[in-house]
């Protein structure tokens, strides 16, 4: 009778281990804005890779802007291509878009796509009539341990006339639907085949933000696109972004029961806190051996601010117009400081990367004044902020409302015409331009940088000469 006792509490225990859900841990590493820094890329790896000895399933996921920000990234051959190999050597398994990934154009990233990538790409809301460039899938399903896995991705199209921030043509034939509603789509066809959803979102965290205030689909949302170092939870769900510049990896714990999430943890963690893989360091190193990007070309006599480099390409793109006033776009600026001494060449590309030329056009304060106001009235993160940088002094005076109503030009004369020098990317891009004789020259704003590091040691002005001022009233 004892041994039947035993026996039947054996199989009842045996039935209620078999009915009790099993708990699973997943593990997503996720970056960022990336922007082509791959000597902070031994670092990752050692990180993803002690992860791995810890956790049995992990997915490595990135939401955009793999490259635009590092020479030895940018001025290869084919540019961005050191930054695809180490993460196909890592182990990627899902990414997203970003603005950036258009700045070499559509075909160099159709064909990055095509022949390079060995993880999954996605992106709900872009639609492709063009043949240089193949439309990519809406999302992906991973399976890991008997768990599902759905991974969205979305990208911006709040800056440029409804596409992504960037020069126009890098977008013909393109179309970019509202990402959100996108997002809000493919949740609802994905839920229910799914036990896990994941957006990787390139809308920047803003955005994200308005997504979850209405909408509660997601388990995580990777965010991008605003360089915020970011770890809450919106309406339920989990929110993170890692900064930029591989400064951080982001790792959310998902916990489990059976199929069911019970828990989602985020962390930033510093990618220094880990000792460089050796076997990734080697491969970086022989992307930093460029005789041409390492050799120092010049020397600043003192730091220079972001501001002192606006500043200075303001007073570059001047010299060959004979330009009375200059503008720069501030976003065209790269890098946050440039340190005193010695001037690479690789800086100057990291400085400005995308290429850009000088503009020049005839035009009266008035004009400028339209300008800069609707400039800073956009209902864009680049509005209501000092956009354009120069060196001739202006105040834009806003409301109550931080709108703008007004620029003063106290070195100006109304009504007179100057020659006003401005970035190609303004001159294409920017909405209230109205002058005269404009064109864009063929001088690239990276040369009149390397000629003038040749010449003679630069001293930065890291004075700010725009300024904002509330005038009160409607």
């Amino acid at each position: 009778m004892k041994n039947c006792i035993y026996t039947l509490f054996a199989a009842v225990v045996l039935m209620i281990s078999a009915c009790t859900p099993r708990e699973r841990t997943l593990v997503i590493l996720s970056t960022n804005d990336m922007h082509g820094k791959i000597q902070r890329f031994p670092h990752l790896t050692a990180a993803v890779k002690a992860c791995r000895d810890t956790v049995e399933q992990v997915l490595l996921v990135d939401a955009g802007d793999r490259w635009t920000g590092n020479a030895y990234v940018d001025r290869v051959q084919l540019p961005g291509r050191p930054m695809i190999e180490l993460m196909n050597e890592i182990g990627y398994d899902v990414v997203t878009l970003g603005n950036h990934e258009f700045d070499f154009g559509q075909a160099h990233l159709g064909g990055i796509l095509d022949s390079l990538c060995r993880f999954e790409v996605v992106c709900a809301n872009i639609e492709s009539d063009t043949a240089t460039f193949q439309p990519v899938a809406p999302w992906h399903i991973v399976e890991r341990d008997g768990v599902k896995i759905g991974l969205v991705g979305v990208v911006t199209n709040y800056e440029g006339q409804g596409t992504p921030a960037g020069n126009k043509s890098s977008y013909v034939g393109l179309r970019f639907s509202d990402p959100q509603e996108a997002a809000v789509r493919a949740a609802d066809a994905l839920r229910h085949q799914v036990d896990v959803l994941i957006l990787l979102s390139h809308m920047g965290h803003d955005r994200d933000y308005e997504l979850l205030a209405r909408e509660n689909r997601y388990d995580l949302v990777v965010s991008a696109h605003t360089h915020e170092y970011l770890d809450t939870v919106v309406c339920g769900t989990q929110l993170g972004q890692t900064y930029k510049d591989l400064r951080n990896v982001g790792a959310t714990t998902i916990r489990l029961k059976g199929r069911k999430v019970v828990s989602v943890a985020y962390e930033n963690i510093l990618t220094t806190a880990y000792a460089p893989d050796s076997a990734c360091l080697e491969a970086v190193n022989r992307y930093y051996a460029d005789e041409e990007l390492n050799r120092p070309i010049g020397h600043l006599t003192a730091l220079a601010t972001k501001e002192g480099l606006a500043n200075w390409f303001v007073e570059l793109m001047k010299r060959p117009t004979g330009a009375e006033v200059g503008f720069y776009h501030i976003g065209g600026v790269r890098l946050d400081t440039l340190a005193m001494g010695g001037v690479g060449t690789a800086a100057v590309y990291d400085l400005e990367p995308f290429s850009s030329r000088v503009a020049e056009m005839q035009m009266t304060p008035d004009e400028m004044r339209r300008m800069l106001i609707t400039k800073y009235n956009e209902p864009t993160r680049e509005g209501h902020r000092i956009d354009l940088h120069s060196t001739t002094p202006y105040t834009i005076v806003v409301n109550d409302n931080n709108e703008a109503v007004d620029v003063k030009f106290p070195t100006l004369k109304e009504g007179r015409e100057y020659r006003v020098a401005i970035s190609d990317y303004a001159f294409k891009n920017y909405q209230g331009l109205v002058y005269r004789e404009g064109r864009i020259r063929e001088e690239l704003i990276t040369d009149l940088m390397l000629e003038a590091l040749r010449t003679a040691p630069v001293t930065p002005d890291n004075r700010q000469h725009a300024t904002i001022l509330t005038s009160g009233g409607n």
